[in-house]
């Protein structure tokens, strides 16, 4: 790896889910484990396992640059852009893994712009640099935005992200780019990543340009993990994004999509995002698949409180007689506090936020994370 990282395993906690109801924000048909909370939140312990033999995943939901979070960011810069106070609350989770993995969802602009939100981003490219320094190794890059500003979009992108040290998958700049699979050593393992975007939001995809970005269907999930299994990856990642924004039950495609991709030896997780809500997290045969993982960093334009939760999911790999297998898998239940300031908070500490709101929050994150049953299947949240 290009820096050191804390080692650590994630190890399963008791923990809990009140049957308390929330607002009434929450999807239809979705059942309600009836199990306790725990109040002491248990934290992961350095590994022992040799290099080689294990190594832990921490991935994220959307990173949303509205406007406010740049307001935000030049102000914690005292003039200049700076979104590393944003992010700080979940520097110790993100940092501690031995694989961080980002969604940036939106292209990022030259220094002096221009910067837009909402419908067609453009963000300051200083985001890139803090998503490195607050621990993140990769990021994808296919989303439903990926073309709002066009090949140049996707190409001022990829190279910020570059320059800031974040290696990146599902949006490229060239065809040679894009057939090239991501593959990244991880505490000794070759741990590959692929990443596809369900649409672009109307826009097409260039006649002369098709490899701009991934579009997302279950058979080019898995041709492109062959590909990367076959450029030398043990394991492969998905990143999906996928689903019905402001939903929190994931839609019969998205899991008939998953059960397609898990079914395939060349896939070993599915990560996901799009709709700006947490949505749950479910164990298909002897895979995971976190079908929304939420927004990670967001200020909506009206926030509905569901927009600011999200989730860390924490997946230990281990190698095995029979291949790698997920071992343990947590979550960790994140909030963008609206202030002011606007902070992301680790929801798994009790400081910087409201009791009341810190509570609201996770009870109907675990409420929904857990409704597929993942908790007999193993799933706590840290």
């Amino acid at each position: 790896m290009t820096r050191a990282k804390i080692r650590v395993s994630v190890l399963l906690a008791a923990c809990a889910i009140a049957a308390t109801s929330c607002s009434g924000e929450e999807p239809s048909g979705v059942t309600v484990p009836s199990v306790g909370r725990s109040t002491t939140m248990g934290k992961p312990a350095p590994t022992t396992a040799p290099r080689g033999q294990a190594f832990t995943v921490a991935a994220t939901g959307d990173v949303l640059i509205h406007p406010a979070l740049t307001d935000q960011a030049t102000t914690d810069g005292g003039g200049r852009r700076d979104y590393r106070p944003l992010l700080a609350g979940v520097k110790p989770a993100i940092e501690s893994a031995d694989l961080a993995v980002c969604h940036l969802e939106v292209p990022l602009a030259s220094a002096n712009g221009p910067f837009d939100g909402y419908p067609a981003f453009n963000a300051p490219p200083e985001i890139a640099r803090a998503l490195k320094d607050t621990g993140y190794d990769t990021c994808s890059t296919a989303s439903n935005h990926t073309l709002d500003k066009g090949a140049d979009g996707v190409a001022r992108t990829l190279s910020t992200l570059d320059e800031a040290g974040i290696e990146h998958t599902g949006s490229a700049r060239s065809k040679a780019e894009a057939s090239k699979p991501l593959v990244r050593e991880v505490n000794g393992v070759k741990v590959g990543q692929v990443s596809f975007t369900f649409g672009f939001n109307g826009i097409k995809l260039p006649p002369d340009k098709p490899w701009l970005s991934n579009t997302l269907d279950a058979d080019a999930v898995i041709a492109a993990a062959k590909a990367t299994r076959k450029a030398g990856a043990e394991v492969v990642i998905a990143s999906l994004h996928w689903g019905t924004e402001f939903v929190h039950e994931p839609t019969a495609d998205q899991r008939d999509t998953a059960r397609r991709v898990l079914a395939d030896p060349n896939v070993d997780l599915i990560i996901g995002h799009h709709a700006h809500v947490v949505q749950p997290i479910e164990k298909i045969g002897d895979k995971w698949v976190a079908y929304g993982l939420g927004n990670h960093i967001a200020k909506h334009s009206e926030p509905r409180g569901t927009t600011e939760e999200g989730l860390i999911g924490l997946f230990r790999f281990s190698r095995t007689a029979s291949g790698w297998t997920v071992d343990n898998a947590q979550y960790v239940p994140t909030l963008v506090d609206l202030g002011p300031p606007i902070r992301l908070r680790d929801l798994s500490a009790a400081t910087g936020v409201e009791p009341a709101r810190r509570e609201q929050a996770l009870t109907r994150i675990d409420r929904i994370v857990l409704s597929r049953g993942a908790s007999r299947s193993g799933l706590s949240r840290r």
